[in-house]
């Protein structure tokens, strides 16, 4: 078996790791109990493109179960758990490419390894599978059959590609369900993002001014939680539904500009290119800490900081001091990746849960419905939605009403009046 990991020797620990997550994780387990009956995706190559986590084990670990043959890497560099890497080769015998800290030159070289397993369906987090075979790999790009996409920034590259009439083949967009948006973004973003503030910085986060760029689910998330442990919090927006949501809210929402000199931290999560730009960080206080939580680092512009410097350095674990011309200094956090990831474990095994879960059963309705699917963006059918919800609901031992025969009758007539 092929494999790039840092230490099979740690592959103990990652065991142990990996089942103490699938305990918060029902919804998962009693897909898994079905796939290992049924195999619904027996013959099945799969590549997938995800953090490398104790979560995402529990998801390729049930792919398995289900018949696939599945190849994994790291969708970014600093968000792999090495022992968890270790354990899916080892233990699991999950072909797996990925090292934290890994450079951007071995990255795609674990890329080309999953595609070189010639899969059938990818499942990515982040469109870099799907990028490399409208590119790169265009030759095998016939292959695919579909792919899955866990993020909104993939979507959102992969919902261009439709419209420019060239996506290869169909995608589900995990991403849109409601059991992952809903509660992954808002909830495990939300709250596995602080988590890689604080361990980064050990900053009491009550009393600071907390800036967040971006009010999607993510940073609607990031607002509520950071609100909660007693910061100011002032919201900047493109959209303006987002921006009075957020001030209805009860939030502040201003511009970045006139945000950039208030900030005590900020915190990126709009899928965008240079949110904070050169501008904004020569106008930041002495001491502003800056990180981002969006998919991709390309949300902070790094380069236009460094040509405010005069030096940079590592202070801390994933801490990086910019000291700026004037002598102000600026403190970069997970060299602007995913701070949730880099710093801290990502999000909570019960929300990853459902949105695995989502995951696994948009793999098997690839392969049962790939015939009639057309070459384009799909959301997570309704049923699957509603399935999850209902198994999530029945795992944490919570019922719900149902509706009388006479309320079902009202609701779909139009006789009855006041």
């Amino acid at each position: 078996m092929k494999y790039h990991v840092k230490d099979l020797k740690l592959s103990g620990k990652g065991k142990d790791r990996i089942e103490w997550a699938e305990r918060s994780m029902p919804v998962l387990r009693l897909i898994k109990d079905r796939f290992q009956k049924e195999k619904p995706l027996k013959g099945i190559r799969m590549a997938a493109c995800l953090h490398i986590t104790t979560e995402t084990a529990n998801l390729l670990i049930t792919l398995k179960a289900g018949g696939a043959d599945v190849h994994a890497c790291a969708s970014n560099p600093l968000s792999t758990q090495d022992d968890v890497a270790a354990a899916l080769v080892k233990v699991y015998g999950i072909p797996t490419y990925s090292i934290k800290g890994e450079d951007r030159k071995t990255y795609y070289k674990h890329l080309y390894s999953a595609l070189d397993a010639r899969p059938n369906i990818t499942m990515d987090d982040g469109a870099d599978l799907v990028s490399e075979l409208h590119s790169a790999r265009a030759a095998q790009a016939s292959e695919i059959i579909g792919s899955t996409e866990e993020t909104t920034t993939g979507v959102i590259r992969l919902r261009a590609m439709e419209k420019d009439d060239v996506l290869k083949f169909p995608v589900v967009a995990v991403n849109d369900a409601k059991t992952k948006h809903l509660f992954d973004n808002r909830y495990g973003t939300g709250q596995s993002t602080m988590d890689g503030i604080i361990r980064a910085t050990n900053l009491l986060i009550a009393g600071s001014t907390v800036v967040v760029p971006g009010y999607g689910w993510c940073g609607r998330g990031v607002a509520m939680r950071a609100k909660g442990l007693g910061a100011h919090v002032i919201v900047t927006e493109v959209d303006p539904m987002k921006a009075l949501e957020a001030v209805m809210d009860g939030f502040q929402v201003m511009p970045i500009a006139k945000a950039a000199p208030l900030g005590d931290v900020f915190v990126t999560l709009t899928g965008d290119i240079h949110v904070i730009r050169k501008e904004h960080f020569a106008k930041m206080k002495d001491g502003a800490v800056v990180c981002n939580s969006g998919h991709f680092n390309v949300e902070l512009d790094l380069v236009g900081l460094k040509s405010l410097s005069k030096k940079v350095r590592n202070i801390r674990d994933f801490v990086q001091e910019y000291t700026l011309k004037n002598g102000r200094k600026v403190f970069v956090l997970g060299e602007g990746r995913l701070i949730n990831l880099a710093a801290a474990e990502g999000h909570p095994a019960s929300v990853m849960d459902m949105s695995f879960a989502n995951q696994a059963l948009a793999a098997e309705y690839v392969t049962k419905n790939h015939d009639s699917m057309e070459r384009k963006v799909y959301s997570v059918p309704e049923d699957i939605d509603n399935e999850i919800a209902r198994l999530k609901l029945k795992a944490i031992g919570v019922t719900i009403d149902v509706l009388t025969p006479e309320q079902e009758h009202y609701l779909s007539s139009w006789e009855m009046g006041t």
